[in-house]
Formats: C-alpha cells, sequence, structure tokens
C-alpha cells in the first residue's frame, strides 16, 4: 500500500513542486490549500492525487483529511512580512493560533510524522558567523516571531509514536510550476531578464540561500529517515550564505552569460530598512542526516533564464499572482 502524504500548502511555492515530485516516488499525495494563488500548477489528473481547497483554521475539515495519512508536511501559511502586515490579526489566526489544534487533530488521526516548515528568519539579526540551531531566536517581526512560536507548540506533542519536527529553511529560489518572484535571488533575476537592470536595496546585509529543488529534496529525505534521527529536532536547511550585494553580481553574470544580448546589466544600490542578516550555519542537518544540497545559486539563476526564455512565467513584471502581498491584497483575504 502506498504511503499518503498530506502537504498543507501544497498549491504554493515549494508545493507546486513537492507534490509532483512525491508523486512521482510513488507515494499517494493530498495537497491541502485555499489556492489563493490558483490550482493551475497542480496535477489533478493524477491518479494518487486529491486536492482540497479549504481554509487550515478549519480544524474539522483537516481532521477527515488526516485519517489514513502517514506523513503531514505543513507548508501553509501567510508568507514573508509585507504580506503578514496587511492584517496581522488575520495572520496571527492562520500561522499560529490554528497551529496546534492542526497537530493535535494529526496525532488523534494516527499521523505518524509530522513536519513543520518554520524559517531561518526567526534569527532575526545576528553577529555570530555561524548561527546554529541553538542561537537565541531573536525575530524582528511578527511573522517571524510566529514561526518560532510554532516550534515548541509541536514538540509539546511529540511521542514515540509521533515523530515532530522542525526545518528552517533558507531563503528559497529557482523555478518550480507556481514560482514567487519575490525572493532576493528570484526578484533580481527577474529584472535583469526583464528590466535589463538590477535594483538592490541595501546590499550589505547576509542572506542564507537554497535551490528549491535541495527543499524539496529535504522533504523527501524527511519522510523516509529512521525516526530517532529526527524525532524532536530542529534543522536549519541552507547553503550559500551571501550578502545582497554579492548575490546581484551572481545574477548579473549569469543573466548576461545566458542572454548576452542583455549585456552590460546595470546595478544600482539604495538603502532598505530591511536589516534581516545572519549567517546560518547548516552543518548539523549534514552531520546527522547526510543531507548536503546539489544547487546553487548561479543554478537557480539558469533556471529562471530557460523558464522565461521557454516562455514559463509570462507577464512577469505586471502578474500579481508571483508576488504573495499583492496576491492577498486583491483577495482581500479573510
Amino acid at each position: 500500500m502506498k504511503r499518503h502524504v498530506f502537504v498543507t500548502g501544497g498549491a504554493g511555492y515549494v508545493g507546486s513542486l513537492l507534490v509532483p515530485t512525491l508523486l512521482d516516488t510513488g507515494y499517494r499525495v493530498t495537497a491541502y490549500d485555499t489556492c489563493y494563488f490558483g490550482d493551475y500548477a497542480m496535477p489533478k489528473g493524477h491518479p494518487d492525487f486529491e486536492l482540497i481547497v479549504d481554509d487550515i483554521r478549519n480544524t474539522p475539515r483537516l481532521a477527515a483529511g488526516f485519517k489514513g495519512v502517514d506523513t503531514v508536511i505543513h507548508l501553509a501559511c501567510i508568507s514573508n512580512d509585507p504580506s503578514f502586515e496587511l492584517d496581522e490579526g488575520l495572520s496571527k489566526t492562520i500561522n499560529y493560533d490554528c497551529f496546534e489544534p492542526m497537530v493535535v487533530a494529526a496525532k488523534q488521526a494516527g499521523v505518524k510524522r509530522f513536519i513543520y516548515a518554520s524559517s531561518s528568519s526567526v534569527y532575526g539579526v545576528s553577529n555570530e558567523p555561524n548561527v546554529t540551531e541553538e542561537h537565541p531566536l531573536v525575530p524582528l517581526t511578527l511573522y517571524n516571531k510566529f514561526k518560532g512560536m510554532c516550534e515548541p507548540e509541536l514538540f509539546r506533542h511529540q511521542t514515540p509514536e509521533f515523530t515532530c519536527t522542525t526545518i528552517r529553511p533558507a531563503t528559497l529560489c529557482g523555478y518550480a510550476p507556481r514560482t514567487r518572484l519575490d525572493l532576493s535571488v528570484n526578484i533580481l533575476t527577474n529584472h535583469a531578464v526583464n528590466k535589463g537592470a538590477i535594483t538592490v536595496f541595501g546590499g550589505s546585509q547576509m542572506r542564507p540561500n537554497l535551490h528549491i529543488a535541495d527543499m524539496v529534496r529535504c522533504y523527501e529525505l524527511l519522510l523516509t529517515i529512521a525516526k530517532e534521527k529526527i524525532a524532536g529536532q530542529i534543522f536549519n536547511c541552507g547553503f550559500q550564505n551571501m550578502s545582497i550585494a554579492d548575490i546581484a553580481l551572481a545574477v548579473k553574470r549569469v543573466v548576461e552569460q545566458e542572454f548576452p544580448e542583455k549585456a552590460p546589466i546595470g546595478i544600482q544600490t539604495t538603502p532598505s530598512n530591511d536589516n534581516r542578516s545572519y549567517h546560518v550555519n547548516s552543518d548539523k542537518i549534514t552531520r546527522l542526516l547526510g543531507f548536503r544540497p546539489k544547487y546553487n545559486i548561479e543554478d537557480a539563476v539558469r533556471d529562471l533564464c530557460k523558464a522565461f526564455r521557454e516562455g514559463k512565467l509570462p507577464d512577469s513584471l505586471t502578474d500579481e499572482r508571483y508576488v504573495n502581498v499583492r496576491t492577498l491584497k486583491s483577495r482581500k483575504a479573510a
């Protein structure tokens, strides 16, 4: 019998690549999503796939969906600071208030493993040369704060029969069926390709980055690895720590290689009020689980360039579906 994986936020950026990958691997997959950003990336014709269009605050609906599920991968949230700040009260109900009831419902339904996608942004600002999982959480925003506050809520329910683990992903980059173009590498690549110029806000801030394909590989590993290795554990998951200014230089270099007719691509620097800066250490996930990223920022930029060239990201400068805060504003999420 096929193992059944339940992905909240399955129609989102990560989910849109994770879901088909799991289906190809031989899992049965249920995606649970409000589909504020559409369901166009979902493999709706696949015999082992089910899409439930609903809100994660609807705990009874979630509980019904959890029956027969082996593992929950919880991705759903109001993602990023600008989106959260549109309605902080609403965002708290989605990102925090409904979290523990969801965990309890999963446990009561007989789910064996619960994987929570937190965020490396929970560290806020740090001058430490290597921020490990033991570093204090100093969130600068409510989005970061509630991401971190869910972690102990999950581990409170850890038992030998209910394996709980938390991943703190770096900032993701690269192409997926539902691509976000409001993340640093992706923003800069979009502007380089389609505007012929890059604007850098600040520049000195250090950010950890991870190719979205490696994020998916990480979740695949967490589905199969021995529960003793992950039970009650928190793992940073990142690869390259780079300043925004250096990311811009890498994007400029790759885009000029991929689209030589667009060279030279200019870089303009302006001040920024976003001072989040941290150098994340991801040695633990390598040491304990053997996970090593395969792809770098340059690979992500090349993948995006290929998608632009093939027309997979139409109207990338104007279509709101690529930018979370713009979509949520227009949808007036409630």
